[in-house]
């Protein structure tokens, strides 16, 4: 599925860990199975690397699901990946919080973390 294209801006502060939050509360996309449409939040929190996600493009990417049949899980490690793919962050959550069906809520989390940097020695 092509999206959006995420943009990123230098991280002001590379030197030092600091979380950021995007909350998105009109995440929309579809059920693969009944074509029905599917609403929720998607929380992003990270420790950004060398770059940072500029918001007007997240928006868009995110708004690229409206129409796609999608289930919960790989929607929140897609964009997981995504992000990842792009920013190379420190750390990554992406919380996805959607509303009740059939009686039922889902949350869905999927988590990214930096592997150690290795020293001349081999060890973090």
């Amino acid at each position: 599925m092509p999206t959006p294209t995420l943009e990123i801006f230098d991280n002001p502060h590379p030197n030092r860990d600091y979380d950021i939050l995007h909350v998105a509360p009109e995440f929309t996309s579809v059920c693969p199975k009944t074509g029905q449409p599917d609403f929720g939040t998607i929380e992003i929190l990270y420790v950004a690397g060398r770059s940072c996600v500029e918001l007007k493009s997240l928006k868009f990417y995110l708004q690229g699901y409206r129409n796609v049949g999608v289930f919960y899980e790989d929607v929140v490690n897609r964009i997981l990946d995504d992000l990842v793919a792009a920013l190379n962050p420190r750390r990554m959550t992406v919380t996805g919080s959607f509303s009740p069906r059939g009686g039922m809520r889902s949350v869905i989390t999927a988590r990214y973390d930096a592997p150690a940097k290795r020293t001349r020695r081999g060890r973090p």
